[in-house]
């Protein structure tokens, strides 16, 4: 059985283009969302329809934008489809699924989303990398300033202890610890 799936990310936007191609497209049932955006992955429309499918049927959208708009999501998504044995089509796209050039052009659209993930892991580290080599701190700011990390010091030389010098500061005993040290 074809399922289909139909969104707009306004309501004032129509969505009778994508139904009556997806009834030309065959499709038994329709499952919409109106007003909602692609980036959201929980979509009440989405999710009805995804769980109205079964081995053997296949999931089909007028455009892949209209399915979503991260390519990481879509191949999440296709991907798991596949090893429950659905198909999926996108109209408009050329996308099929169910044909061997279809999967083909799939995986190669998954490739790419490995390989723009695997860059900009790449280009974050480098970044990082060269930050540091500045000498400015990468990551979270640290939870004292250097002022308090001093009259923690002192407090704990008169006999306080980590706990007691954290809840002045607002922050946990270990972060006291571990901050104090880093003076040495």
């Amino acid at each position: 059985m074809k399922i289909g799936y139909a969104r707009v990310s306004t309501e004032e936007q129509n969505l009778a283009l994508q139904l009556d191609a997806l009834k030309a497209a065959g499709c038994e049932v329709i499952y919409q969302d109106q007003g909602v955006t692609g980036a959201a992955k929980c979509r009440e429309g989405l999710t009805q329809a995804l769980d109205a499918l079964s081995p053997e049927d296949t999931l089909v959208v007028w455009k892949l934008d209209r399915l979503g708009r991260s390519l990481g999501f879509l191949c999440a998504l296709i991907e798991r489809l596949g090893k429950e044995g659905v198909g999926f089509t996108s109209l408009t796209d050329g996308i099929d699924t169910t044909t061997s050039g279809g999967k083909l052009v799939f995986h190669i659209m998954g490739a790419l989303a490995e390989f723009e993930r695997d860059l900009i892991r790449e280009r974050t580290k480098a970044g990082m990398k060269a930050a540091k080599k500045r000498g400015r701190h990468v990551g979270r700011p640290h939870a004292l300033t250097r002022q308090q990390m001093l009259h923690a010091r002192e407090l704990l030389a008169a006999g306080k202890t980590q706990r007691e010098v954290g809840e002045l500061f607002g922050v946990a005993g270990t972060t006291i610890a571990r901050r104090v040290k880093s003076l040495d």
